[in-house]
């Protein structure tokens, strides 16, 4: 994850992958799910919002799961987000679900994790001729905070909570949320997601956006709810005309059944490590991705054993 003492990013995209081939270069994986029979069967990875991660995440991880035979077929689901994903997966709608690691936590029951997958940044947009400066000064405003289902939202009504004010919290997801942002029905617009999200990418080039620093909240929010936040750094550049700001990053994890067969979450965990160049959304600058070194960091929520299993061969 990006280092929150110097405030930059770990690597590009470009190095994130030299490194991981790197990594990988000593090891020799056993290869898994590549015969006539695939383990998955047909599979389904719960995703999230248009623009968002999250579902480009899942259809990229999808693609992966046919492509090297982990899954005679598999496809990604549009959804509301982290919650949406759990609710899916525990109804059996879903073989994977990506979810962010405090909403996992506070769900619990039933899931385990394959690893963590990347790390989000929560984004909370403003226009610039807003006059809003600060988190403060959304104080009686109207602010989408995510749609109900997503993670998205109940980080936000945590945030808010941290900083001690009261919004007018419209249940807005990142699309509805950034059409009502840019014809100023509301005032902010709250999103967790990766760098660069393509649909904030997308409205920068329909009006001027910044970013207002959350991190000053993360001391209050993590004595609330536990260490799930971090202090991350969104760079200049990173979208149009935006500057750099300091913001809250939270895990995200690829989540299963704890009933899932062993068979397929190895499969899914070896494809996880020896194919993560294939996992990272072609719009990412630099968000950790799949670092061998972090899969394990699950926040919490346990490793599936066949995971667990998988990990330890791999680091011996």
């Amino acid at each position: 994850m990006p280092d929150s003492a110097s405030g930059g990013f770990p690597s590009r995209r470009t190095a994130l992958r030299a490194g991981l081939a790197a990594a990988l270069a000593g090891a020799v994986l056993p290869a898994a799910g590549c015969g006539p029979n695939p383990p998955g069967g047909t599979m389904t990875v719960a995703g999230g919002e248009p623009g968002g991660f999250y579902l480009e995440f899942a259809t990229l991880l999808a693609g992966s799961l046919r492509r090297h035979g982990v899954a005679a077929d598999a496809s990604a689901l549009e959804t509301g987000g982290s919650l949406d994903n759990m609710d899916r997966l525990a109804r059996g709608e879903a073989t994977l679900a990506i979810a962010l690691a405090d909403a996992a936590v506070q769900r619990g029951g039933g899931m385990a994790a394959l690893g963590k997958v990347y790390e989000n940044y929560v984004h909370c947009v403003v226009r610039t001729d807003s006059g809003i400066a600060a988190v403060a000064d959304l104080a009686g405003n109207a602010v989408a905070v995510g749609d109900p289902r997503s993670g998205t939202s109940l980080t936000a009504h945590r945030l808010l909570d941290a900083a001690g004010i009261t919004v007018r919290a419209m249940p807005l997801g990142l699309n509805q949320g950034l059409a009502a942002l840019r014809s100023g029905s509301v005032e902010a617009l709250f999103w967790s997601g990766g760098v660069p999200t393509a649909a904030i990418a997308a409205a920068t080039k329909e009006v001027s956006l910044r970013l207002l620093d959350l991190s000053p909240l993360i001391p209050a929010i993590r004595a609330a709810y536990g260490g799930f936040y971090d202090r991350v750094l969104v760079q200049e550049d990173s979208y149009q005309g935006i500057p750099a700001a300091w913001t809250v990053g939270v895990a995200n994890l690829l989540l299963c059944r704890e009933d899932l067969g062993a068979e397929v979450v190895r499969a899914t965990v070896d494809l996880l490590l020896q194919h993560a160049n294939e996992l990272v959304p072609a719009s990412s600058l630099g968000v950790q991705f799949l670092s061998p070194e972090t899969l394990i960091n699950t926040s919490g929520i346990p490793l599936h054993p066949a995971a667990e299993a998988a990990y330890r061969a791999f680091h011996g």
